[in-house]
């Protein structure tokens, strides 16, 4: 290999493109990207964001803090294309970034009722309201193509990264609970198989959908309704103190996906897709109802048998997976009913054929 084949770090093509700012936080983040950390003298512009932000009334779930929070947590997956990965611990950075997870994390135990029983915090998960109705079913029963690809746009923020978040906190669980942990992540990885991680089946499934497969692609057209949802993720995982809630958010997904999956694969089978765009989802049916089980039993169980005092935050992962999930499917029935893109700005139009 030669010198010239070699990209500069943090230049990295394969990584996603930093996207337009959306505030004061955000654009202060983007511009320092653009230059070198300097330790502990870093951007002056990090610091009076994070001095603003601290005499500000800065909405926890608004587009400036989501988007700042995820551009932080970023560089501790894929980074950004062209921004140098010594960023990934600037002091300065991590003392913003650590100002608004406390706003963020005060903000999710506020809306969420709390509790330590955890029994009934499961329970709540493994049944469907009769008259439940939520995007899953509409996209299932009525959905259009358009309203298809805005969800897949919104979910690849996540999905091409599945359980990259939860990886995190492998090292913090013991025995029993992080062997079935890593028993449900080896599946999410695909057996050890690229071609069947889910990760790549939800890029096929992009690609079959006519959208953009590439890591990142759609960051600059998802709201922070979604973006929250994957920062509560990173959140959870990036911090031992938060281990219990990462398991009870892991938990809460798994134990959740199956019916609704079975529902997106029929709503793309209504829509014409094929068995490769369906993958991704009828793959998910069989296997989170086994890795419901094992969170259930062997993840939950044998850490709470260890760590009773983590009940709260089990049930605090359950419940703000529930709040944001909810707050997401809202705002996304909303603008579809009106008949408008979910999306900051609507997708291009699919050619005529």
């Amino acid at each position: 290999m030669t010198a010239s084949t070699i990209a500069p770090l943090g230049t990295d093509a394969r990584s996603p493109r930093l996207p337009a700012p959306r505030g004061p936080l955000s654009e202060a983040v983007v511009t320092a990207f653009a230059r070198a950390p300097l330790g502990e003298a870093s951007s002056p512009m990090i610091t009076a964001a994070r001095e603003a932000g601290r005499r500000a009334s800065i909405d926890a779930f608004g587009e400036d803090l989501q988007l700042t929070l995820y551009l932080c947590y970023e560089l501790h997956y894929q980074g950004f294309s062209g921004v140098d990965p010594a960023w990934e611990w600037d002091p300065e950075l991590l003392r913003l970034r650590g100002s608004m997870e406390r706003h963020f994390l005060r903000a999710l135990r506020e809306r969420t009722p709390g509790g330590s029983d955890v029994g009934a915090a499961v329970d709540g998960l493994l049944t469907e309201p009769v008259d439940a109705f939520g995007v899953s079913h509409h996209l299932r029963d009525g959905g259009e193509l358009w309203q298809m690809r805005e969800y897949a746009a919104h979910r690849s923020i996540y999905h091409l990264k599945e359980a990259d978040p939860q990886a995190w906190v492998i090292p913090r669980l013991r025995g029993r609970a992080k062997a079935a942990l890593v028993a449900v992540e080896f599946d999410e990885y695909g057996g050890g198989r690229a071609e069947a991680m889910h990760s790549r089946l939800f890029a096929d499934m992009l690609e079959e959908l006519d959208l953009d497969p590439r890591y990142g692609r759609y960051l600059d057209l998802v709201p922070a309704r979604m973006l929250a949802i994957v920062n509560m993720m990173s959140l959870f995982g990036l911090h031992r103190a938060l281990r219990g809630a990462m398991v009870g958010h892991f938990a809460s997904v798994e134990i959740t996906s199956a019916p609704g999956s079975a529902r997106l694969a029929r709503a793309l089978e209504r829509l014409g897709a094929s068995p490769r765009a369906t993958r991704f989802y009828t793959e998910h049916i069989e296997a989170d109802a086994v890795h419901e089980q094992v969170l259930r039993r062997d993840v939950i169980g044998a850490l709470l048998e260890r760590e009773p005092e983590l009940a709260a935050d089990v049930v605090l992962g359950i419940q703000a997976t529930d709040l944001l999930e909810d707050r997401l499917g809202d705002h996304l029935l909303r603008c579809w009913q009106a008949g408008r893109s979910s999306l900051l700005r609507p997708l291009p139009a699919l050619p005529r054929s």
